[in-house]
């Protein structure tokens, strides 16, 4: 009877966590279906290359006020709410984009759209690591990138599907979003609020309680009292622990930086947004490019699969070495390709580029930031992960048409190359091992009790 109440319990605990990470598909999905209609929409209103840049961007600055503002709805108004708002802004988005008259509309829009993701990225993995036991949290909160790459496929195999059907096909690209948008928002009413949010931030102890025991159902009620007395604890907001930028946050703030750094310094934003444009750089026709940028999906959804598995195993440090690894090598092959125009090994080391971050850095990010915070500042922590994380990403997106029109591919591929270096020594000489450690533990190893 108790393993069946045990199953039970695991198999709530995967729906809650896959509710909460479905915001991550469409995270995906709307992040990259604008790679299949890029090139139509700046010929349909005539965009030079600085305001097609910004139009392509404008999601992205969208997402990076959603990071920034996304501790203060995540905090105040709870996880779940939070996340039910989420997908009413990628609803509207979905929406607008495809209803759009012009450039400006089209932008707000994405704006709008960049929203919801910015916030996600604060509030997903954030409830998913406060609801999972620390055995699981790993997986549990990594598949919210898995629902990202997913979400990353399913809009690269729809603009192929698409992309025959007329002029206004960039329109059905960028409208069918809303469907799993509507999806999501309703199963968001499904999942209970975080036990660490009643306890730590509202004080509601017996509904924290209830949600514990559904989600630890093999602990005692003396176990349970235990380990709300230690969220109360470490929720504590005395003035020195409520302020965020502190010394005493100093080494979670430079990790969350590194890792958002590094993340968008490999060029993967850059691969993922211009694929297509990327293909044809190599002499592809624009229906192979699109039918090439799908098989980079599905090497990201099935390495995604890989990380997942190996990221409560391995553990964090040691993905992000193997990323390193494999990144340097990618990069450094694709730079070599552009020079020498061996055009014919790009689309694999795209993949093999793909694959390599999708076991690294995608899979440990998301996770990584959400678990090095303590409880009193995990919002404020997201936040500034996921926030620096989209900066970068914006101003990479901004800049790369210009880049790859100024200097040659070989050199842009060298950049992204000589980065992931500069990552490798970082992961060796500052990143600790989170790996089955309880987050009120972690808060002990990094010095910020």
């Amino acid at each position: 009877m108790a393993d069946s109440f045990s199953h039970q319990s695991n198999n709530r605990l995967f729906v809650w966590a896959l509710t909460s990470a479905l915001a991550g598909f469409i995270f995906g999905f709307d992040t990259v279906v604008i790679s299949g209609a890029e090139q139509r929409i700046q010929e349909l209103w005539g965009l030079g290359a600085g305001m097609h840049g910004l139009a392509m961007s404008m999601a992205l600055w969208g997402t990076v006020s959603g990071a920034l503002l996304g501790a203060w709805p995540t905090d105040r108004f709870g996880r779940k709410k939070t996340l039910m708002w989420i997908g009413v802004l990628y609803f509207v988005s979905a929406l607008g984009s495809a209803f759009a008259t012009d450039a400006y509309t089209f932008m707000i829009a994405r704006f709008i759209g960049g929203v919801g993701i910015g916030v996600s990225t604060v509030a997903a993995p954030l409830y998913i690591s406060e609801i999972a036991p620390a055995d699981k949290r790993g997986r549990l909160a990594g598949m919210f990138q898995f629902n990202i790459v997913f979400g990353i496929l399913v809009a690269f195999l729809s603009n192929f599907l698409l992309g025959g059907i007329g002029e206004n096909a960039w329109r059905w690209m960028m409208g069918v979003e809303a469907l799993p948008a509507l999806i999501y928002t309703v199963m968001c009413f499904g999942i209970p609020e975080s036990p660490r949010w009643l306890i730590g931030k509202r004080g509601e102890r017996a509904e924290g309680l209830r949600v514990l025991a559904l989600v630890r159902p093999d602990d005692s009620e003396e176990a349970l009292e235990a380990k709300a007395d230690e969220i109360a604890a470490a929720s504590e907001t005395t003035p020195g622990k409520s302020k965020f930028w502190t010394k005493r946050l100093k080494i979670p703030i430079a990790l969350a930086f590194f890792i958002a750094f590094f993340n968008q310094l490999s060029g993967i934003n850059a691969v993922l947004y211009f694929a297509p444009r990327i293909f044809e750089m190599t002499g592809l026709g624009e229906k192979a490019a699109l039918l090439q940028s799908v098989g980079i999906g599905v090497t990201n959804l099935v390495f995604t699969f890989v990380g997942l598995w190996l990221i409560d195993r391995l553990g964090r440090r040691t993905l992000l070495y193997i990323g390193s690894f494999g990144y340097i090598a990618s990069l450094g092959l694709c730079s070599w390709a552009f020079f020498t125009e061996n055009f014919a090994i790009v689309p694999a080391c795209i993949f093999a580029f793909i694959g390599a971050h999708a076991v690294g850095q995608g899979a440990v990010i998301w996770v990584f930031i959400s678990e090095i915070f303590p409880n009193a500042n995990r919002a404020n922590g997201q936040a500034f992960g996921s926030s620096a994380h989209w900066v970068f990403a914006a101003l990479l997106t901004l800049i790369f048409p210009k880049l790859v029109s100024t200097f040659p591919a070989g050199y842009v591929f060298l950049f992204f190359c000589l980065m992931m270096v500069l990552q490798l020594v970082w992961v060796k000489l500052m990143v600790p091992e989170t790996k089955g450690v309880s987050l009120e533990k972690i808060e002990e190893q990094l010095g910020v009790k």
